[in-house]
């Protein structure tokens, strides 16, 4: 039985807005699809080849990072995302396609892995507008997440994740996702779950954005009514998948820019086949990978390649080093199986966005990889459209605050910058 959740035991993951493992380049906002969650606004507008350029200049003299996480929208509506593929790989970093994959064929996924395609993170959820998919559980959609994990290990090579947005009414669904991707571990080599998170302009909060008050509605992730819950934590999404696998146990995190306790990105990784998990890999095991790769690479690792993932048995060799991998090597060792099947690793990643705490700090993923350029800044890509609207984030201020005059107005001005 794993025990409860405890940021001290975990691994704190190095990643920082200087030096990270991936950029977020957003090429396009246009999408063709609609899901319940986005952060986006669905415009019909193409970034050309030489802004996207601009814009990994601008990560290159700001920011370290392995791989290039290619989003939007959704990218494969730009009309040049081969040669987005294609000069990404030429500079040097892993290319990371995010999409939902509508437009997705064997033939163009076969294009992209000439260009230098490296990972392929599929979004995938209930609450999404899919043709042919309306109404199906999340359950149901499993057997369309194994059509695109069969169409990736068909073409090879290109390392497979898919996200899915948790909701309040989803959140019994997730022992389900896990067990499936154990089933497919072979195909699965990360499942992401991202908690839902919104803005209420009608709730306990008014906000503001250099100094003035803005009307936060136009915003995709603004809702007049909440939908369900927006206050799940990745404690609770832990919670949930220890109902179907009590053994999970979670080795590395990003603590939230406000507390220091808060799991903002909560990774586990485990080892195991089809029918059996063996183990999960520990901090120390996670701290190894990491520092090794930026040691030899000078970057912290993104999106390992399949055949690494398949190699579970060689990896074991590290398990003087990492308590996790001893417990998980003193079970395979006991499995004759074992010996003609391949042992492989699979990462769960939990991701708890924005927070906003009563006094109305803001608690947000302290080292994001998920950073995108802005004007030639880097900026939080989950709220790029308080950037495009207002000039800036937004700040939040309690009603009470505002509406009382309880604190001294030097107390209320960092809250109003």
């Amino acid at each position: 039985m794993a025990g409860p959740l405890d940021h001290r035991t975990l691994y704190r993951l190095p990643w920082n807005l200087a030096d990270n493992s991936i950029a977020w380049l957003e090429p396009t906002a246009k999408c063709n699809l609609y899901c319940e969650g986005c952060y986006r606004t669905n415009v019909d507008a193409h970034k050309s080849l030489a802004e996207v350029e601009a814009d990994l200049d601008a990560f290159e003299r700001q920011r370290t990072f392995d791989g290039v996480s290619i989003a939007g929208g959704d990218p494969l509506t730009h009309p040049d995302i081969v040669q987005i593929v294609r000069r990404i790989r030429e500079r040097g970093w892993k290319p990371i396609l995010n999409t939902n994959g509508l437009a997705l064929t064997e033939e163009l996924l076969r294009e992209l892995k000439r260009a230098g395609l490296a990972g392929l993170t599929l979004h995938i959820d209930s609450k999404q507008t899919r043709p042919g998919w309306k109404g199906k559980t999340e359950q149901d959609l499993c057997e369309l997440r194994l059509q695109y994990a069969r169409m990736a290990a068909k073409v090879g090579g290109i390392s497979c994740a898919f996200n899915s947005t948790v909701y309040e009414d989803t959140l019994d669904a997730i022992p389900d996702l896990v067990g499936w991707a154990q089933e497919h571990i072979d195909l699965v080599h990360v499942m992401v779950f991202i908690i839902f998170r919104a803005a209420f302009p009608e709730g306990n909060f008014d906000y503001y954005s250099g100094g003035r008050k803005v009307d936060m509605r136009p915003l995709p992730y603004a809702y007049d009514t909440p939908p369900g819950r927006a206050d799940i934590s990745a404690a609770e999404i832990v919670a949930k998948i220890r109902e179907r696998c009590p053994g999970y146990e979670p080795c590395a995190y990003l603590n939230g820019t406000e507390k220091p306790d808060s799991f903002k990105w909560l990774l586990a990784t485990r080892l195991g086949t089809k029918n059996r998990i063996y183990g999960y890999v520990g901090r120390k095991f996670m701290e190894l990978s990491q520092v090794a790769h930026h040691f030899w690479t000078g970057r912290y690792l993104a999106y390992a390649h399949p055949k690494v993932l398949r190699r579970g048995r060689t990896l074991l060799a590290l398990w003087p080093f990492d308590r996790g991998l001893r417990r998980t090597f003193g079970r395979a060792i006991l499995d004759p199986r074992l010996l003609f099947r391949r042992l492989h690793l699979q990462s769960i990643m939990i991701i708890q966005p924005i927070d906003f705490l009563p006094d109305g700090r803001q608690n947000m993923c302290d080292g994001c990889p998920d950073v995108t350029v802005h004007e030639g800044k880097l900026v939080w890509s989950c709220r790029l459209e308080e950037c495009l609207r207002f000039g800036g984030f937004v700040r939040t201020v309690p009603r009470s605050r505002v509406e009382t005059q309880a604190l001294p107005v030097e107390e209320e001005t960092p809250a109003l910058r």
